[in-house]
């Protein structure tokens, strides 16, 4: 990679945003495995738990890269909103809206480094199919409450 085909500038801000949504994940995630009630809270606890480590390991993927280009990992995670609504479609509602800004946040890495870095292009498109994958198995759950 040479600073004339990618800008640097632009793919650390875009893993900076990836970074901090993330580690809102971990938090998020963790928090709705301690809330979840009910007769089907332990597959769903299970759930939960699983996707805020997969969030830990995207971040900790995305913070290698970041610094690999000399980038500086942000301290800060992304915005989470307490809805204090803690009923399993709520929670499933809001881990779909989670994984959607996550593909959307992967396509703005994408874009940036797409026919620049065949590395950063896969890893992008690596983790855009994950979440897309997430997707589909939270719609999946939440077609009972439809």
């Amino acid at each position: 990679m040479t600073n004339d085909t990618i800008n640097e500038e632009k793919v650390i801000e875009a893993l900076n945003r990836i970074l901090e949504a993330e580690l809102s994940g971990v938090v998020r995630y963790t928090h709705y495995s301690l809330m979840i009630t009910g007769p089907h809270r332990i597959p769903l606890v299970g759930f939960m738990k699983e996707q805020a480590t997969e969030s830990l390991l995207h971040a900790q993927q995305v913070g290698e890269i970041l610094t690999g280009l000399g980038g500086h990992p942000s301290l800060g995670i992304a915005g989470i909103e307490e809805t204090h609504e803690h009923g399993i479609e709520q929670i499933l509602k809001e881990s779909l809206e989670h994984e959607l800004e996550a593909v959307r946040l992967y396509r703005s890495l994408l874009s940036v480094v797409e026919d620049k870095s065949v590395f950063l292009e896969e890893f992008a498109r690596g983790l855009i199919a994950t979440e897309e994958e997430h997707q589909l198995e939270l719609r999946k759950m939440l077609r009972d409450y439809s």
